[in-house]
């Protein structure tokens, strides 16, 4: 695997039995990200892109197949192992902002830092300086009953920073919102992968986040269907 890549899949495969039929959700999927990329997979419904995100981010083992993340074979890993990976190496945001109802902004942004074992003094600090990064200064002690789908999802993304990720998996990140937050979002994305070099991949419908992306991977029926290259990838962060 190159140094370059900050994911790699190799013949990556889940399948699934259903009512006796085989379900092919991924079938061979050959994929490399480059460190600072912005990727984005496109697809109909049920092409694989969930399935996809699930694999590289370690939620669910494929049937066949290789998931590197920086160079390592995250199927070797044992369960302590990878949740350490999880914890430090990825950050996740999702469709559905899958923030906790009775904590406020702050709280749930400090809730990774807790699982890293962060000393509370200074992962309260942080969780505030990452949620006036997101706009979100002024919500800190609001629950998400109280914030906008916008506001929540800029508190997910706050989430998804608390432990200086190399890598973040957006699954549907704009799906919840209206079009002109839904861009708000993405700017933000944007504006993180170019300014610290993250690596953004994200499975998405939206035809908006395709502006921004360095590449688009189209996938139909588990399998890749074509690759569009839109931009050249700024390499800014080592791992």
């Amino acid at each position: 695997m190159s140094s370059d890549y900050a994911v790699e899949t190799i013949d990556l495969a889940k399948y699934y039995t259903l009512g006796g039929t085989m379900i092919k959700a991924l079938d061979g999927i050959n994929l490399q990200i480059f460190r600072g990329e912005y990727l984005s997979i496109m697809g109909p419904s049920g092409a694989g892109k969930t399935t996809l995100f699930n694999m590289i981010g370690g939620l669910d083992k494929p049937t066949r197949g290789k998931v590197f993340i920086d160079n390592i074979d995250i199927s070797k890993l044992d369960a302590y192992e990878l949740a350490w990976l999880r914890c430090r190496k990825i950050g996740y945001i999702f469709q559905t902002f899958n923030l906790i109802p009775v904590l406020t902004a702050i709280e749930n942004v400090t809730l990774p830092m807790i699982f890293a074992g962060t000393p509370k003094k200074i992962r309260m600090e942080k969780a505030r300086k990452l949620l006036e990064m997101v706009g979100l200064g002024d919500r800190l002690n609001h629950k998400p009953s109280e914030l906008s789908g916008g506001q929540q999802q800029r508190v997910a993304i706050a989430r998804a920073l608390a432990n200086n990720p190399s890598i973040i998996l957006a699954d549907e990140p704009t799906g919840n919102l209206d079009l002109n937050t839904g861009l708000e979002i993405i700017t933000l994305l944007k504006k993180m992968n170019e300014e610290q070099g993250i690596t953004i991949f994200c499975a998405t419908h939206d035809y908006k986040i395709v502006e921004v992306s360095n590449r688009i991977i189209w996938i139909r029926d588990g399998k890749v269907e074509k690759t569009e290259i839109r931009g050249y990838v700024k390499r800014k962060r080592e791992v």
